[in-house]
């Protein structure tokens, strides 16, 4: 079990580095916030060159490892350079929404596969990896669920979502996120899962059916438990990886069937949710003796907070990207890096709904191509850290 009592080796190196540079930053008497401003600025300074002008899915390939981004059907199927760029840079591809239940399921005895049958057909005919996202999650569900949904048919329902669409896809998915988000702790339950309908209606049980009724529809794919909030080296960071860990556990000793933790790494590029790579090199490794593999499968850097200056904005997302890919692929196990979409202004962080209006009024900037579909250095970034990191 994790637990701050029974230290594995990686967190007795961890805990003996910290000791050693907590006592370093009394001495020089310097605060934490101050060590992480001082990490900006060096994010600024670093120099971002790159070797060649080969793509981001061939300097993946060349370590063993996967690169891809989500996609949306309307953005893929009405923007030809987009879906240009895509099949340059990217060996997997994931639907953004489209294979979520408010797009399948327009109505409880109705599923609708169109969108995703056409990025399915997209990312085979162009010699690309398919992936499912998601098949059980607390948000993303029809109108007709609050409604149609209770106690006596919940089961159902799920079980019969997940088989339907499933094997519908059968041999054809890479891998299916199973379970999306189930972790929360400060809903402080003894359990620290989060309060979703799933677990209203089912217990915390739902975890284990849902895994069981996708293995049973298709055999073939990785299994993935995906999760967020596990990052950042904060309170709540810090719970959430022992919570997911945990419940990674408690999944393995009943037989569950799941292959992978997919790391969802909306990261800050700010100091607001500081990254700190010992404790996510710690981490991955302790996923990774649990005998699953990893797949970072959301990274983007929200830079809403950033200068307006696109040069300085630019090199601090860069090293944001470089950080972190820097500590998590070290590990053996991390078999994939999956953006959340591919050039800025199709990303999700683009939307004012989810704050994408900077105060400045100039665009977001998270992801590896601008709005021209050119490379820029978060593009540079990421490949340094694929070109650096070891060969699986």
């Amino acid at each position: 079990m994790y637990n701050h009592r029974l230290l594995t080796r990686r967190h007795a190196l961890w805990l003996g580095l910290a000791t050693v540079a907590g006592m370093s930053a009394c001495a020089k008497g310097k605060s934490i916030k101050q060590d992480q401003q001082v990490q900006v600025v060096g994010k600024s300074e670093r120099d971002f060159t790159v070797t060649g002008e080969t793509s981001l899915k061939e300097r993946a390939a060349a370590k063993g490892l996967i690169y891809g981004a989500s996609g949306r059907y309307r953005d893929l199927s009405s923007n030809s350079d987009l879906a240009d760029h895509y099949t340059q840079e990217c060996a997997i591809l994931v639907p953004g929404n489209d294979l979520k239940w408010s797009t399948l399921r327009p109505s409880p005895d109705r599923f609708d596969f169109t969108k995703g049958d056409w990025l399915a057909n997209f990312a085979h005919t162009h010699g690309m990896l398919f992936r499912g996202h998601t098949l059980v999650w607390n948000q993303g569900l029809p109108k007709w669920f609050q409604e149609t949904v209770n106690k006596q048919n919940a089961e159902h329902i799920l079980v019969e979502h997940i088989q339907k669409v499933a094997r519908h896809y059968a041999g054809q998915m890479h891998s299916w996120d199973v379970v999306n988000e189930a972790v929360y702790p400060k809903h402080q339950r003894s359990d620290s899962l989060r309060r979703s309908p799933w677990l209203k209606f089912l217990g915390s049980d739902y975890i284990d059916l849902a895994f069981r009724a996708a293995a049973e529809a298709d055999p073939q794919t990785i299994l993935v438990y995906n999760d967020v909030r596990m990052n950042t080296d904060t309170e709540d960071g810090e719970a959430t990886r022992i919570a997911i860990l945990k419940l990674l556990e408690r999944l393995k000793s009943r037989g569950t069937p799941v292959h992978a933790l997919g790391m969802q790494a909306h990261l800050w590029a700010k100091d607001q949710a500081p990254l700190n790579p010992r404790k996510i090199r710690a981490f991955v490794g302790d996923v990774a003796d649990l005998g699953l593999k990893i797949m970072v499968t959301e990274l983007d850097v929200k830079d809403q907070h950033l200068p307006k200056d696109t040069n300085v904005r630019d090199r601090i997302v860069a090293g944001a990207y470089e950080d972190y890919l820097s500590a998590v692929l070290d590990e053996p196990a991390v078999i994939s890096v999956i953006t959340w979409g591919l050039s800025d202004p199709y990303s999700w962080r683009a939307k004012p709904q989810f704050g994408g209006d900077r105060k400045d009024g100039t665009p977001v900037r998270p992801l590896p191509l601008d709005a021209q579909m050119k490379r820029k250095l978060a593009w540079n970034a990421i490949a340094r850290a694929l070109d650096n990191a070891p060969k699986r």
